[in-house]
């Protein structure tokens, strides 16, 4: 049973059966030979990254990877007998703390190495360390020309070198193959120092379904977990979708012609007009619309009035006779495909699902079945 607190205003309904197969086919993908790392950086793309990772774990997941030393902090405190790699900036006066909570860490420049070495030592501690390179991303990373600093930075004192990974550009084949081919020079240079790498890595999902022969020894994947398959993959049926956001109509009412619809003045209507008002804004993830992209109230179209605001937005129901103030409205997901909003947003289709806000409820279920709630107060 669903409380009506959960469902009040606007709520996210997570799948977590699909979750749940999504990464058992991206398991099955990597044959037995490469592990997977579960990708729960951003709130596990919207959905929740402490209980999206209690779940992957109990399928058998033990490494994840998020963006940022609080991100990890948050899932350590719900899940400490996982693993957790940050694979962004620890800035030094936090490297202490992600040391003794037995974070791994990432260095992506000499400097950064030494920082993490001069911390661990500190602490009289061994630090968990994978190696970054930039290999034509041009992001974060030690460049191609930077082997003897990768070296140099392996052998740095208490620190415990458990990776060398990259992330691919994914421009064409052509390039990839090269970023490919400084990594394993660096592999190689590491080996040649006698440095022994635990785990190489490249592929996200993207490089999960385009290069299997990359796969090495693990597979950063986020996107697919969450129901966003790759573009031109040619079975997307084998991705399922995670994520559906709804909200509330909050109150109809007619508006009259020639009246403009909350914050724009641009577009007044052409004709009467039956406006609701939406319990969901640009806060809860709806993209800051004006006068574009629709919702479904009664598995019917409801295109976006005026200009969507922070925590409100309206639409037309002129078209939806049945709708009433406490309907449900769908607007991500269930009918609206991610694809779709992506593109009427100018989105990514990552940044879909990541922007849907922490203030909104998670309804996990088992396809219809209700199997927990996560309400962001206190």
């Amino acid at each position: 049973m669903i409380s009506f607190e959960a469902v009040s205003r606007c709520w996210a309904e997570i799948n977590i059966g699909a979750l749940i197969e999504n990464y058992k086919t991206a398991v099955s993908f990597l044959g037995g030979k490469s592990t997977l790392i579960p990708v729960l950086k951003a709130n596990a793309y919207g959905c929740g990254a402490p209980y999206i990772a209690h779940t992957l774990y109990k399928e058998g997941a033990r490494l994840f990877a998020v963006a940022s030393l609080e991100e990890a902090l948050e899932i350590k405190k719900t899940l400490p007998e996982a693993d957790i790699l940050v694979m962004g900036l620890v800035s030094a006066p936090l490297l202490s703390k992600a040391i003794e909570k037995e974070i791994i860490l990432t260095a992506f420049s000499g400097k950064s190495a030494m920082e993490i070495s001069a911390a661990a030592v500190g602490l009289g501690k061994k630090a968990r360390v994978h190696l970054k390179m930039d290999t034509g991303l041009h992001r974060l990373g030690f460049g191609r020309g930077d082997l003897e600093a990768l070296v140099k930075s392996a052998l740095l004192p208490n620190l415990t070198i458990d990776g060398l990974f990259t992330h691919l550009a994914l421009r064409s084949k052509k390039e990839d193959d090269i970023q490919f081919s400084i990594l394993l020079s660096g592999y190689e240079a590491l080996k040649s120092a006698g440095i022994h790498v635990k785990m190489l890595h490249a592929c996200d999902s993207i490089g999960m379904v385009r290069y299997p022969e990359r796969h090495y020894d693990a597979c950063r994947v986020g996107a697919w977990l969450y129901g966003v398959c790759p573009n031109r993959y040619p079975h997307p049926e084998q991705c399922r979708e995670v994520m559906v956001v709804k909200c509330r109509v909050a109150q109809i009412r007619t508006i009259e012609k020639g009246q403009c619809i909350g914050y724009d003045d641009d577009h007044p209507v052409e004709k009467d007009t039956r406006v609701a008002t939406l319990s969901a804004g640009y806060v809860d993830g709806f993209p800051r619309f004006n006068n574009k992209g629709y919702v479904l109230i009664s598995g019917k179209k409801a295109p976006v009035l005026g200009l969507v605001c922070m925590d409100q937005m309206m639409v037309d129901v002129s078209d939806i006779p049945e709708a009433k103030e406490g309907d449900p409205a769908t607007l991500l997901g269930g009918g609206i495909h991610v694809n779709e909003y992506a593109a009427l947003a100018q989105f990514n289709r990552n940044e879909c699902l990541c922007r849907t806000g922490r203030r909104v409820p998670k309804i996990y279920h088992k396809d219809g079945e209700i199997i927990d709630i996560l309400l962001d107060i206190e």
